[in-house]
């Protein structure tokens, strides 16, 4: 954990220092709009400021979601996001991993090669449920003979904490057969969502769809004009280099270039043991597709 710190601190004080020298003002706080061309920053220090631009990018990212009907809030410390699971004091004895997408496979990964014993619940019938149905099967194979304990098809239907740890109940989609686990950590990594709330889209006419993500147009910019949003906050992969490719289109377009993204090239890649990378289509997402041959031509 401590080296851990030390190289993201590197890392944000590099990116500070190369804002510096390309003279990009640099401002801490939690921002929100004032009107189309202003943003109102509370700053750490307590007071407001206000930044007035003709173009703004809203680039405010995700948060992770907590299970539904409040079961078991994430406290971060026996009940964790990502975050909690990057800040943990000691391995844990036993953890639960509820969701085998991508984040949840990973931190696993992680903390079973620590010496962690892990065991997932999901809802789905296999594990990585939007990649190619062999690759998620392969893997499940996998991990399953580095340690890993799945329960598919199950979902959450209570949890309680003590002193001994985390309780959680799961229950069968198929046959409502309900299984006990005891562990002294819970994972949550049933997905992210936009963190678009309290940045008062209202006032500028702004409309988030059913997932709290901004809807925009080819060219990214949303339903007011030279306001654009790109990255976690509208739909598509959660990936940053897709945000990132994003960010440059904008700049490129506000600037009176054109530009393009091939959202079907963005690569995806899971940060497991082995690693997993996929890019495209999967076989299952062309065959739905029908004449996949003709589709591909």
């Amino acid at each position: 954990m401590a080296h851990k710190s030390k190289v993201v601190n590197s890392l944000c004080l590099g990116i500070e220092g190369l804002f510096k020298k390309n003279k990009v003002e640099f401002m801490k706080g939690y921002g929100k709009f004032k009107d189309a061309q202003t943003i109102e920053v509370d700053t750490p220090e307590g007071t407001k400021k206000e930044i007035k631009a003709k173009n703004i990018i809203i680039a405010t990212g995700s948060e992770p979601n907590n299970l539904p009907g409040g079961i078991l809030p994430i406290n971060e410390k026996t009940v964790i996001s990502s975050t909690g699971a990057l800040s943990l004091l000691k391995v844990p004895k036993k953890m639960i991993v509820i969701g085998a997408g991508v984040i949840g496979l990973e931190l696993g990964s992680v903390y079973n090669r620590l010496g962690c014993e892990v065991e997932v619940i999901e809802y789905s019938s296999k594990i990585l449920p939007p990649f190619d149905n062999e690759v998620s099967n392969t893997f499940q194979r996998i991990l399953s003979k580095q340690g890993f304990k799945f329960h598919l098809g199950y979902k959450v239907v209570s949890g309680s904490e003590n002193s001994n740890g985390v309780t959680v109940t799961a229950e069968s989609i198929t046959d409502s057969k309900k299984i006990d686990f005891k562990a002294d950590v819970v994972l949550v990594s049933t997905g992210r969502r936009a963190f678009t709330s309290g940045l008062n889209l209202g006032a500028l006419g702004i409309q988030t769809d059913k997932l709290g993500r901004i809807p925009v147009d080819k060219n990214l910019m949303t339903s007011a004009k030279n306001i654009f949003a790109i990255g976690d906050v509208i739909e598509g992969p959660m990936l940053a280099h897709k945000g990132e490719e994003e960010g440059v289109a904008v700049v490129e377009h506000i600037c009176g270039e054109h530009s393009h993204i091939n959202y079907f090239n963005i690569p995806n890649v899971v940060y497991t043991h082995p690693e997993i990378a996929s890019i495209g289509y999967s076989e299952e997402e062309l065959k739905q597709k029908g004449n996949y041959l003709n589709f591909l031509i």
